[in-house]
C-alpha cells in the first residue's frame, strides 16, 4: 500500500500489554512532519501498530515548539515543493545537537533529497537513506525494526492455548473497520495474541491449531468480555464503536452470551451494539441454527456476521431472508479486485447479495489502494485491512485517539474530514 493513497483510520484492542519501553524507560517517539495530514495519519497508524508513539506536525514551527517538551528518537521529515521549511528543520536539529535519526521523505526528485541530506550530514545528523513517495507499509516497519524502535516482529514459536490462558499470556488486539464511503471509523475487530515471556508476541497460528474445545470456549468468553470492556474505554473518549469478535459456532452455543454482555457492555443509551463473526464453513450449512442464534441475541443488541464469505454464495442466493447483519468478503476475493478480472465480478456479486438481504458488505484484507477504490465503486460498505489500519493493543489505540482528539481541539475553524483513500494526482 502506498502512503499517498491512504489516511486516517484508527484501531485498538482491550487488555493491552504495557507500552513498548526503550532502554531509557520510556515509549519510543517519532515526530512526523508533513503538511499533508493524510500522510501524517498513515504513518502514525503504522508506528502506533509497531509500538511507537508519534507526534504529528504540519511544519518546522511546530517541530521547534515540540522539541522544547521532548526529544524524539526519530524525525520523519517531508520535503515539499518549497524545500525551505525542510532545510530549516534540518538546520534547527543540527544546531540543537540532535542525536536521533532523521528520515527524509518526498515525491520530489533525487537531487532535492540529496541536497537536504547533505545539509544534514554537514550538521553531523544521523541521516537515513531518503524515502521516495509513495512507499509501502513494509518499508516503514523495516526502518523501525532496524532502528530497534517499538515491538519486535511477531515470533514464530509455538505454545499450547491451555498454557497461555492459564498464565494470562493472552491479550486482544483490534483492527479498525472503516466506512469506505463516509471515510469514517465505525468499528473494530478483536484478534487474539499471546505475549510469551521468552518467545515474544505470537500470532494465532502459533496457539490456535489443535486447541481443545474447552480452551476455545474460555478464549471466546475472554474475547467477548474484553472487547466489551474496550468499548467502555473508547466511550470515555467520546468514541462509540461497534466492536466485533470471531467466535467458533461450537463455542458460541456454550457461552452464556447474555450474562457476559450485560456484565461488561457500556452502560449508555447510544451503545451501537456488538458483532459476533462466525465463519462461513461453520454456519452456512446450518442456517436454522443461525436464525435461532440471531433471535436469541437480538434483545442484547448483539448481531451475527458471516466471515470469509464467498464460496457459499450458492447456498444463500435462494433464501428469502438472511440472519446476518454483515457479510464479510473472503480476502481471497478482495485481493487484487481492483485489477483482477476474476475477483472483481466475484466481489461485486457478494456485495450485491448482501445489499439484497439488507446486510452490510465488509471487505477484509484490503492492502492496496487500487482495491479499496474499486470496492468503493462496487458499493462495498465497510473495509478492514493493513491499508486502513493494522491491529494494535488498546493502549496503542487509546494514545492514538487522544492524539487525534488533541489535534481536533487545536484545529480552528473545523475542517471537513480528509478522505481515507485519495487518488494520485
Amino acid at each position: 500500500m502506498s502512503a499517498s493513497s491512504a489516511s486516517a483510520a484508527i484501531a485498538t484492542g482491550p487488555a493491552a500489554p504495557a507500552d513498548v519501553i526503550d532502554d531509557n524507560g520510556r515509549t519510543p517517539l517519532c515526530f512526523i512532519i508533513d503538511s499533508d495530514a493524510s500522510i501524517r495519519h498513515f504513518l502514525s497508524l503504522i508506528m502506533h501498530g509497531a509500538g511507537v508513539d508519534t507526534l504529528e506536525l504540519a511544519d518546522g514551527e511546530g517541530m521547534t515548539s515540540a522539541l522544547a517538551k521532548r526529544t524524539p528518537d526519530a524525525v520523519f521529515l517531508n520535503i515539499a515543493l518549497e524545500s525551505a521549511d525542510a532545510i530549516g528543520c534540518v538546520v534547527t536539529l543540527g544546531q540543537r545537537g540532535y542525536s536521533g535519526y532523521v528520515q527524509l521523505m518526498s515525491n520530489r526528485g533525487s537531487a532535492v533529497l540529496a541536497h537536504v541530506k547533505n545539509i544534514g550530514d554537514q550538521h553531523r545528523l544521523l541521516m537515513l537513506p531518503p524515502l521516495k513517495k509513495p512507499f509501502e507499509t513494509g518499508v516503514i516497519v523495516r526502518i523501525l525494526q532496524e532502528l530497534k524502535l517499538g515491538d519486535a516482529p511477531a515470533a514464530a514459536g509455538r505454545v499450547d492455548l491451555v498454557e497461555a490462558l492459564k498464565n494470562n499470556w493472552v491479550e486482544f488486539w483490534f483492527q479498525p473497520k472503516i466506512d469506505l464511503r463516509k471515510k469514517q471509523l465505525v468499528g473494530a475487530e478483536a484478534f487474539a495474541r499471546v505475549r510469551h515471556p521468552t518467545q515474544g508476541v505470537l500470532m494465532p497460528g502459533a496457539f490456535m491449531p489443535g486447541a481443545s474445545e474447552s480452551s476455545l470456549v474460555t478464549l471466546s468468553e475472554q474475547a467477548l468480555a474484553q472487547a466489551l470492556g474496550a468499548g467502555v474505554s473508547f466511550a470515555k473518549l467520546g468514541v462509540n464503536l461497534r466492536l466485533a469478535v470471531n467466535i467458533p459456532v461450537s463455542a458460541l452455543v456454550k457461552i452464556a452470551v447474555a450474562d457476559v454482555v450485560q456484565t461488561y457492555r457500556p452502560q449508555y443509551e447510544k451503545w451501537p451494539g456488538f458483532i459476533i463473526d462466525v465463519t462461513e464453513e461453520q454456519i452456512v450449512t446450518d442456517l436454522k441454527l443461525a436464525s435461532e442464534l440471531t433471535k436469541n441475541l437480538a434483545h442484547l443488541n448483539v448481531k451475527l456476521a458471516i466471515d470469509d464469505f464467498g464460496r457459499g454464495y450458492s447456498s444463500l442466493v435462494r433464501l428469502k431472508e438472511l440472519p446476518f447483519a454483515e457479510l464479510k468478503l473472503d480476502r481471497a476475493f478482495v485481493a487484487d479486485c481492483g485489477t483482477d478480472k476474476v475477483n472483481a465480478p466475484l466481489c461485486k456479486t457478494v456485495i450485491d447479495l448482501a445489499h439484497n438481504f439488507g446486510s452490510i458488505a465488509v471487505a477484509i484484507g484490503i492492502e492496496k489502494a487500487a482495491d479499496a477504490l474499486a470496492l468503493v465503486s462496487m458499493g462495498c460498505d465497510y473495509g478492514q485491512g493493513f491499508l486502513l489500519g493494522q491491529p494494535m493493543p488498546e493502549e496503542r489505540f487509546l494514545s492514538l485517539l487522544r492524539q487525534r482528539a488533541g489535534s481536533q481541539k487545536q484545529a480552528a475553524p473545523a475542517t471537513p474530514a480528509r478522505p481515507l483513500i485519495k487518488r494520485r494526482a
